[in-house]
Parts: structure tokens; sequence; C-alpha cells
């Protein structure tokens, strides 16, 4: 079953920029993905800008995208990565697994979805025990950047970007949901001083106990 979801000018945004990511981000994919094992389900896998950093240990990656266009560029780079890659355009709450993966990998995403707590949820209980989360993630800033997010998110940037609402306690969240998380750091992606309300992210792993 699809979803069908189409947004064709955030699928077009969202594409350009995935095409010139920096360095820096590259390098903070591949280092949410390192040393994962087994089967994974990625949520959110936009045009499969991660697929090609999943180490050799990963055995089956299973990715939702529900926007059509986004997931016709991810099953390109499906058909390129080092593992095997299958890419549904279901949405994470539509998704049925069957068995229960090793690990859910969740990139720029949980921002965009309608009910962050209830996802969070439904991934926990997709996890065996012991299972992962790893995140790389928008998170609430403080300050004149919480006022800068929060009339970003009441205005147009969710509109415009997906559904992305920056202003979210998402390690609150995944902490609330029943995961304990291991290890977690936050990164500027932007100056501090940039006047953007997405300029730092939360890199870390969670676990299902």
């Amino acid at each position: 079953m699809s979803s069908d979801v189409d947004n064709p000018f955030f699928a077009r945004v969202w594409t350009a920029m995935s095409g010139h990511e920096t360095d820096e981000m590259r390098t903070l994919r591949s280092e949410n993905l390192a040393g994962l094992r087994g089967r994974v389900l990625e949520v959110g896998a936009g045009t499969g800008t991660n697929f090609a950093h999943y180490p050799p240990s990963v055995t089956e990656v299973v990715a939702v995208e529900p926007e059509r266009r986004l997931a016709a560029h991810a099953r390109d780079a499906a058909a390129r990565a080092p593992v095997p890659v299958t890419v549904t355009t279901e949405s994470v709450e539509q998704f049925s697994p069957g068995a229960p993966f090793d690990a859910v990998v969740c990139s720029l995403v949980l921002c965009s979805v309608d009910d962050l707590n209830g996802v969070l949820r439904q991934l926990f209980s997709m996890l065996r025990p012991g299972g992962e989360l790893r995140y790389l993630e928008h998170i609430a800033g403080t300050g004149a950047r919480a006022r800068l997010q929060r009339f970003a998110d009441a205005t147009v940037w969710p509109r415009m970007l997906g559904n992305c609402h920056t202003h979210r306690h998402t390690e609150a969240a995944i902490t609330a949901a029943g995961f304990r998380v291991e290890t977690a750091r936050r990164e500027w992606v932007f100056p501090a001083w940039v006047p953007l309300p997405v300029a730092e992210l939360a890199l870390g792993r969670a676990v299902r106990p």
C-alpha cells in the first residue's frame, strides 16, 4: 500500500540540497551508521543519501520514503548501494515489518512526522530487544534560536520544507518512548551566528532495553 505523498516543491528542493551536501554532513551520516549490523529499517530515506554509508555488516536495509519523487531517486541510489536496499513508498505509520529489526535509522526525518511520540513508540515496537535507534536530527534550541524556531514552525517553514518542525525536543521524546540513550552529542552544521532554525543537529545512539 502506498501513502501517495505528492510534494513536488519539497522534492525539488530536497533533491538539490542532498546533491550538494558538505563533507561535514557526509561525515555525520557515516558516523551515524557506523557499526550497524543485521537488518535495518531506515525511516524517511529521502533521495537515498545514507545508502552509500552503510557498513558491510548490514545484511539488509528496508527504506521507507512516502514522497514518490524522492523514492524514485532513492531507488536509483539503492541500485548503487554497497548493501541490499529495498525502497517502499509506505509511510512509517503504515509500514508493517513482519520480523523485528536489529536497528532503526532516522536522519532528518523525526522533525517532519505528524505524531512524534506515536512514531517513536512504533519504532520501539519494531526493534528486537537490544536493538538500536540511530538518529541524526534537528533539535530545539534555546534563547534567541528557540524563538526563531518557534516563529519558523508557526509560519512558512513546515509548508515549504516537507512538514519540518525545527523546535522539537526529539531526544526527550526518544527517552519517553522507552529507549535508553547510550551516546549523544550536538553538532553545529552552520556557524552559531547564522540565523537559521536548523543550524544544530543531535547525533545519537539509543537502545531498546
